[in-house]
């Protein structure tokens, strides 16, 4: 008995002393609470992984393979933007056809716009296209606050990558520090991608393409390309016969090499065009993760860049 006490004894110090030293532990490591962040792109998701890291868990309403501008509605998203500590839209009336109903059946206030969590990331970005006069529906679907698809300029990507720094900084003040330092990081690492995108494209200033929509206006201003038609006549309208055949021809004349389209649009028509034309089609990606090996932002650009830079080198693209 004697010997079992003292064994006791022995085991319960040891014990006392294990749960001390994970008592001291825990008051030294800080249990962060990873902030809930929903964005409404997996672009928006990209960059605020970026600078979030582990601090941040963030879900995306719209998938990278998708046209962002027409996302269904589920009862899902209501949920998720329920619970979210921080909001961050495109912006630019983008989300205007499906996000405003689901962000105010959620019932948090603060994610709405003029909410101190609601982040409209376009306030930071460098916008296009902002048409001037009056604007009509036989104009198309055109966007009266400019061109949504800011993102595909990198520097507005670094620009909107620290706007989410100071968003996040403000309700997470005490990681103020781990955020700014993985900005810092995210920031050093886009450019030097920058260095390398400008040195694989450095031949191609001035050549000239056709989009399918006008998606692709930062990224061509970006790299110094020249966007001399649209397969769409209008936003969002359908080209007549008319428009296909003025188009074929004003490819011809300019001598443009490539159509570039995003992989949601039927390829029938810009398929036609290529054929009767002899310019290469070439499928780019608007968006994060629309294909699997696409999952962060830099790795948006690699894919795009090459893919644009073997098109115009008349190289196969795989």
């Amino acid at each position: 008995m004697i010997r079992q006490s003292a064994g006791w004894a022995l085991l319960t110090r040891g014990l006392t002393s294990a749960l001390g030293i994970t008592a001291a532990l825990a008051v030294a490591t800080p249990a962060w609470a990873a902030l809930d962040v929903v964005t409404t792109t997996e672009d928006l998701a990209a960059l605020v992984r970026e600078v979030g890291g582990d601090r941040v868990k963030v879900q995306a309403l719209a998938r990278g393979y998708q046209d962002p501008h027409f996302v269904e509605p589920k009862p899902s998203f209501i949920m998720k933007l329920h619970g979210a500590d921080l909001l961050v839209v495109v912006g630019r009336e983008l989300e205007a056809g499906w996000l405003p109903a689901l962000a105010r059946q959620s019932r948090n206030g603060r994610i709405l716009p003029g909410g101190d969590r609601h982040l409209d990331a376009s306030l930071t970005a460098e916008i296009l296209d902002v048409p001037t006069g009056p604007i009509t529906r036989a104009m198309g679907d055109v966007h009266p606050l400019g061109n949504p698809h800011y993102w595909l300029d990198p520097a507005n990507g670094r620009r909107v990558a620290d706007a989410i720094r100071v968003a996040m900084t403000s309700i997470d003040s005490e990681s103020a520090d781990y955020f700014r330092a993985r900005y810092d990081d995210f920031d050093r690492r886009l450019a030097d991608a920058e260095a390398r995108w400008d040195a694989r494209l450095a031949a191609h200033r001035g050549d000239r393409i056709v989009t399918y929509h006008r998606s692709w206006s930062n990224l061509c201003k970006r790299f110094g390309l020249e966007v001399i038609g649209y397969v769409e006549p209008r936003p969002g309208i359908p080209p007549s016969p008319g428009h296909v055949l003025d188009l074929i021809r004003a490819i011809e004349r300019e001598k443009v090499e490539v159509i570039v389209v995003e992989p949601y649009f039927d390829l029938k028509t810009p398929r036609k065009i290529a054929d009767q034309s002899g310019a290469t089609l070439l499928i780019l990606l608007p968006s994060v993760g629309g294909e699997k090996d696409v999952t962060d932002y830099i790795s948006l650009f690699d894919y795009n860049v090459e893919k644009l830079a073997a098109a115009l080198e008349h190289e196969r693209v795989q």
